[in-house]
């Protein structure tokens, strides 16, 4: 088939087919073309260069000779098809504004992309409607930084990898990856990530924990993907790893088996939570990125960068550790989580997420959440309550995020006792409140806290109050002692 017949039959296919039109075929206009056609969609080009045309018809594109500027070419493009988006993209900043001026009057609902020449032209297109604009110096910047920061990411995972395979050589021969007592979905989905590298690179692990998994949701996860975890209750079984890993955790000996500093040493610290200043945090390899809106996605970027293979299993692992740390993308959620959850959607099983995410709540479970109800006290759109003394710590977080659904409500906090220990979780959709910063300031000085903007925990020794028999005294004046403090620091906040 020749060149024209390929042509001609391209142009049959439809006057009303959507196409993609590029005015001015330079480098840009070229690689915009190559880009568009890649996938999938229909290109029709218009450059003034008759030579240039007669190439991109060889090539097999739709294209004709023409002068942007003149409103009879956007006529000849209009009668070719619908044009979706439209690239202005030559070296004329007068011919790119009278052409997106023809396009707005002939076609106002395609999309515009448009090229500055001058920097003054970028107010002159904006003024004129124009959807984007484009600079070649931000574009260049944004692609150097974007490749130095691709740059870094490789190095860092290689160094992890590298690191992970001296255990071959060291006594122990294994790598232990310690996640936080009582481990959520991106603890677990990340301490995988970690074993399939150390896996990658001969080596094996083990994920190891403390506590229970409670949580109905997460024992879910765990039960119906299969995965294989440690439950330990003393520091002595870590001494005999080559290595030890603390995954979705900065500090070790905070709410995770590890001895802390200076006792311990932990070589691996990976994690998306900045710690409290005065919490010392040491490792050989140290990984936080507080902007990653969870530790999946620190590991999905590895395993990319490693070209590890990511099986469906552990796809659903970490494609469900990103969307229960991110609340399904609604809070804390950063560009690099959209990217990774895309990688990941594409090699997941749906039917077992879908298991996972929908699993029935325990007895227990609605026990508490009815507690939570029967005991909430509500001060503005600030909802406090307590549940009472809880086997299942995991019980309480999910009390709180049942709670804030209520309406009317912006902030919630519940208390529960477990074992010695007074567990807090709160949670907010109030943009005014950082709800991890309050608990710091309300219970960094009794206990550990931290969190996000819209999520936080505490855990406080019960101290003075553990000498008292009577339980339900025990949590009742612990709920006034939490409450109050909890409202004094939000008063300050929301007064600063």
């Amino acid at each position: 088939m020749t060149t024209e017949e390929s042509n001609s039959k391209r142009k049959t296919k439809g006057k009303g087919r959507a196409l993609q039109v590029i005015f001015g075929c330079g480098r840009i206009g070229y690689a915009v073309a190559k880009e568009l056609r890649g996938q999938g969609l229909d290109v029709l080009i218009v450059d003034i260069d008759e030579k240039k045309v007669e190439l991109l018809k060889e090539e097999d594109f739709i294209a004709f000779v023409g002068d942007i500027s003149d409103p009879e070419v956007t006529s000849k493009v209009v009668s070719e098809g619908v044009p979706e988006a439209v690239f202005i993209v030559s070296n004329n900043s007068e011919g790119n504004k009278k052409a997106v001026n023809n396009i707005k009057e002939m076609v106002p609902h395609a999309r515009l992309v448009v090229r500055a020449i001058d920097p003054e032209d970028k107010e002159d297109l904006k003024g004129l409607g124009v959807d984007v604009v484009l600079t070649i110096p931000d574009i260049a910047a944004r692609s150097a930084i974007g490749q130095l920061e691709s740059v870094k990411s490789l190095q860092k995972a290689k160094e992890l990898a590298a690191m992970i395979e001296e255990i071959k050589d060291e006594a122990g021969g294994k790598l232990g990856i310690v996640v936080h007592d009582s481990p959520d979905p991106d603890a677990i989905a990340s301490a995988l990530a970690l074993r399939q590298i150390a896996k990658h690179v001969g080596v094996s692990a083990d994920i190891l924990y403390r506590g229970e998994i409670g949580h109905h949701v997460n024992r879910a996860f765990v039960n119906i993907l299969g995965i294989e975890m440690m439950q330990i209750e003393h520091a002595d079984v870590l001494e005999g790893y080559g290595k030890l890993a603390l995954v979705d955790a900065t500090v070790p000996g905070v709410h995770n088996p590890l001895p802390p500093p200076p006792e311990g040493k932990v070589h691996i610290i990976i994690d998306h939570h900045t710690a409290n200043n005065k919490d010392k945090v040491a490792a050989d390899f140290l990984e936080v990125q507080p902007d990653s809106g969870a530790t999946s996605t620190i590991m999905t970027r590895y395993l990319q960068e490693l070209g590890i293979p990511v099986d469906k299993v552990l796809a659903t692992a970490l494609l469900h550790g990103i969307r229960t740390d991110t609340g399904g993308f609604k809070r804390e959620t950063h560009p690099s989580d959209f990217s990774a959850a895309a990688f990941l959607h594409l090699k997941a099983d749906k039917d077992l997420l879908e298991q996972i995410e929908t699993p029935p709540m325990s007895t227990e479970m609605l026990n508490v959440v009815g507690n939570a109800i029967l005991h909430k006290k509500i001060k503005g759109s600030y909802l406090i309550t307590n549940v009472g003394e809880v086997a299942n710590l995991d019980a309480i977080p999910q009390a709180a995020d049942y709670l804030l659904n209520l309406e009317g409500i912006s902030t919630v906090v519940v208390i529960g006792l477990v074992e010695d220990t007074i567990c807090v979780s709160g949670r907010s959709k109030d943009i005014r409140v950082n709800i991890g910063d309050a608990f710091v300031r309300a219970f960094g000085d009794l206990g550990s806290a931290g969190g996000h903007a819209s999520m936080s925990a505490a855990q406080i020794p019960l101290g003075i109050f553990k000498g008292l028999k009577d339980k339900d005294t025990i949590i009742q004046l612990v709920e006034d002692a939490v409450s109050k403090r909890f409202l004094s620091v939000m008063k300050e906040e929301m007064s600063e």
